[in-house]
This record gives C-alpha cells, structure tokens and sequence, in this order.
C-alpha cells in the first residue's frame, strides 16, 4: 500500500482531528522498527523495539467498518509480533466508544489518561487513554491462556 493510498484512507477514518500526510506515512515505513499490516480498505501501522510494541495507527474505510477489518488487523499485529514482546500498546482518543470497544475486545485495559491529547478542529481537545495488553512470555499470542485468541 502506498504512503497516498494509507494518507487517503488515514483521511477518511479521521475526520475529527488532522490526518497524516503521504509525507508522514512515507517517513514513518523508512522508519526502524516500523511494521505495516495492510488490507484493501484498512490499514494498521505498528512499532516494536525493546520488548514493546506500540499501534501508531489504525484505520478502516468508514464504508467498509463493522466488517471485521480492524478486528483481523489487530489479530494480525498480535500474532506477528516476535518472541521477547511483553506488552502491546495504544492510544485512543477518549470519547472514540467504537475503537474502545474494539481493544478491549482484544484484551486491551486501560492503563493511563492523557489529558487534552488529541486536537480537535472547531472544538476543545480530547483526553487519550492509553491501552495495553501484557503478552505472556515463552508463548506464541496465540498459546496465551488468559483470553481468547483475536483475529
């Protein structure tokens, strides 16, 4: 997937706050460490380095959410991550219920709360929670006993 095709559907998913450019996604892919798992009508974009892996970015085509997409791009990142991960982390923006809905889903807690974090055009900021999931050492994600398996 191209840094404009991943610009344009960053676009369409994030209509409240300012969405990343071609330019950014493009440093972002030559960036270490940096995975992107890719769908026709979705995208997430990834950071693993020192026994943490950090979701930067998560989108879906709002004509094509509900389907799943999310849901098997998050399965993905999990199942892709190599031996030694310990924990998986994000940010969502608070008053997002849907991707809240879907990380917890996906064995994800909130851990933390960023006060006025995202940036909102036309109106006050909105706090960020911070999500993460503890992966079982010595384990696949997928031989992990404490939930069902995602994706």
């Amino acid at each position: 997937m191209t840094p404009a095709r991943l610009a344009e559907l960053h676009g369409l998913a994030f209509r409240q706050s300012r969405p990343w450019s071609a330019a950014e996604f493009a440093d972002l892919l030559e960036a270490p460490h940096v995975a992107l798992l890719a769908e026709d009508h979705g995208f997430a974009l990834t950071r693993t380095l020192a026994g943490e892996s950090e979701l930067l970015t998560l989108a879906v085509d709002p004509a094509r959410q509900r389907r799943g997409i999310a849901r098997g791009l998050m399965g993905r990142w999990i199942a892709a991550l190599p031996p030694g991960t310990e924990r998986a982390f994000l940010e969502v923006a608070a008053d997002n219920g849907p991707a809240i809905a879907l990380y917890e889903g996906c064995q994800f807690a909130r851990v933390g709360k960023r006060p006025g974090y995202y940036a909102r055009q036309g109106a006050k900021p909105v706090d960020a929670w911070l999500m993460a999931r503890d992966l079982t050492l010595g384990q696949s994600p997928g031989e992990q006993r404490h939930g069902p398996r995602i994706g």
